[in-house]
């Protein structure tokens, strides 16, 4: 059976059926089997692009976002107070502030390892640690040529999918989330 020339429609219902964001590849390769047909990588993509202009442009609640490396359907931000709700009444992935630190140092200083992570935040972290490797949000991304070869934390693809970034150079400098200004401890003391 032969690809058809306009795979839009596929491409959308792969997307729609996809339980985590689907790559461009990943897509090319379903296309290749359901059709036994060589599929062209940049048709994908284009199709990609013009489901999604469909999305943006039409009345539907959703579109669909690029997010770590693949596509999904997401709520268009106009609908976020009401998704908000649900999503605060459904909250079970909820991130203590000792957790939600443990992922920002290991989000901006990737890969790293534990003992650095306690370095910097000046207490033990293995909980923390622990928390975000059983919700998915870091993995293991090999072991430090340091001394007891430690093992290097690194952000995953869920972490990216939960925060809605398609890549850790999406997150903000550190600059612009707090002035320097604001990081000075103490007084200062006109001389």
């Amino acid at each position: 059976m032969k690809a058809p020339e306009k795979i839009d429609t596929y491409v959308e219902a792969l997307i729609f059926c996809a339980s985590s964001p689907i790559s461009p590849k990943d897509i090319q390769k379903c296309l290749e089997e359901a059709f036994e047909s060589d599929v062209d990588f940049s048709s994908v993509k284009k199709s990609a692009r013009r489901v999604k202009k469909r999305y943006d442009e039409g009345p539907q609640p959703f579109t669909i976002a690029e997010v770590a490396g693949g596509y999904e359907f997401r709520t268009k931000p106009a609908y976020a107070h009401v998704v908000n709700v649900l999503t605060k009444q459904r909250s079970q992935r909820r991130l203590s502030p000792s957790a939600i630190e443990t992922l920002s140092i290991i989000a901006y200083k990737q890969p790293v390892t534990k003992a650095d992570i306690e370095r910097v935040r000046g207490v033990n972290s293995d909980y923390s640690v622990r928390t975000l490797l059983e919700k998915g949000l870091v993995e293991i991304k090999g072991k430090s040529e340091a001394l007891g070869r430690p093992l290097l934390y690194g952000t995953s693809p869920a972490f990216m999918e939960y925060f809605g970034i398609n890549s850790i150079k999406d997150l903000p400098a550190l600059k612009d989330i707090s002035p320097d200004n604001d990081n000075e401890v103490g007084e200062k003391v006109d001389s």
